[in-house]
């Protein structure tokens, strides 16, 4: 059972970001759920999917990935889009669900880079050099066997990305969304570049920590120019991969200040820090990564890593490490996460049949439909 009281600890506590007034600090983290039309327009079951974690507690929703370009940008099958009007346009029945429950959502930005498993305008990925991503493609996202070796990013290449994340941001403003976060974490195509052994470049996006995260840096002003004057702008950040779980930063805590510091330089409105461990300690420091990009950056930061423990999360939040928790898996489970919690009840458990055989909406609702009842 949840502490008695937990309703008005540093979880539920009011925060803002970007300007945007938020009622509590837990957000539902972006999640892969491969459930939107074939050609990436959103659909009903993802407005009703969005809206029930608004009815949940969550202060605020962080979409899936959208791909942002018809070239090399999308990275899974029915993977949802922003890149036309008509997925802008798709999106907003959604944007409206959630906001008709009183809570604001910020459409993510993802570029899948070297990981890219299904792609209906091109059969080549891009990445910054023509490495062979690690590991094979997992299958509850239909993927099978090994990555094929991604094409080297040209400069034309690079400049198309950029202006492809600045469009799709645009279309978010349209779609009616309440901010947008850049991927940059988890082994698509902005980690790929600042990831020193999936980026060999020599020239100004390769070689030094601040080289490789040049794109990071130029997506996050070019979105900045594109969107209104205080519209959120944030980034994800992570040092693991989808496919290389246990990847750090070869250069430590010197990467992390090059890094955040970079970011925070651009006028982004937070940050958010996909950890392992969301509270764990890293470079030999006191402080886990969220922490180091709170103290680098100087913006709100959004922490994400077994978070659920609402004990650990409290704590991350009142030693300063972080201003927000993201939930992922353990919302997966239970939508209601932060009401359960709030009301000191315990909340369903994760367990992975929830993303068996396939992380679709249809595979969450067989595995609901068998849970005991309450």
């Amino acid at each position: 059972m949840a502490e008695a009281g937990v309703a008005s600890g540093p979880l539920f506590q009011p925060g803002e970001i970007g300007g945007l007034p938020l009622k509590n600090r837990i957000v539902l983290a972006p999640m892969t759920r491969i459930s939107a039309e074939e050609d990436g327009r959103a659909n009903a079951a993802m407005a009703a999917h969005y809206a029930r974690y608004a009815r949940g507690g969550f202060g605020l929703l962080i979409t899936e990935g959208t791909y942002p370009d018809t070239l090399h940008s999308q990275c899974y099958l029915n993977q949802p889009g922003l890149a036309t009007p008509d997925q802008a346009a798709s999106w907003t029945p959604v944007v409206e669900a959630v906001h008709a429950e009183g809570v604001p959502i910020f459409a993510q930005l993802m570029h899948g880079g070297a990981v890219m498993m299904h792609n209906r305008f091109t059969d080549t990925a891009l990445a910054p050099s023509a490495v062979q991503p690690k590991g094979e493609m997992p299958p509850r996202y239909h993927g099978q066997g090994p990555y094929p070796v991604p094409r080297a990013a040209s400069p034309e290449d690079i400049a198309a990305v950029i202006e492809g994340f600045a469009t799709a941001a645009r279309h978010a403003v349209e779609a009616g969304f309440d901010g947008v976060e850049i991927h940059g974490a988890n082994g698509y195509l902005i980690d790929n570049f600042l990831t020193d052994y999936t980026n060999r470049r020599t020239d100004a996006y390769g070689g030094s920590t601040a080289n490789r995260g040049r794109l990071a840096v130029e997506v996050a002003e070019a979105i900045r120019a594109a969107v209104p004057q205080g519209f959120p702008v944030g980034i994800r950040i992570s040092q693991s991969k989808v496919n290389d779980f246990d990847h750090v930063w070869e250069g430590g805590a010197s990467d992390a200040e090059t890094i955040f510091s970079a970011l925070g330089r651009t006028g982004v409105s937070y940050i958010h820090v996909s950890s392992h461990l969301g509270c764990g300690p890293v470079f030999g420091t006191d402080q886990p990564l969220a922490g180091l990009a709170r103290r680098h950056a100087g913006v709100p930061v959004i922490a994400n890593g077994r978070l659920e423990n609402v004990d650990t999360a409290e704590e991350v939040l009142s030693r300063g490490q972080a201003d927000f928790v993201s939930v992922a898996k353990a919302a997966l489970a239970d939508p209601d996460w932060p009401n359960r919690i709030a009301a000191g009840l315990r909340p369903v458990a994760f367990d992975p049949g929830v993303i068996t055989p396939l992380a679709t909406y249809d595979c969450e609702a067989a595995w609901r439909a068998a849970l005991p009842e309450d």
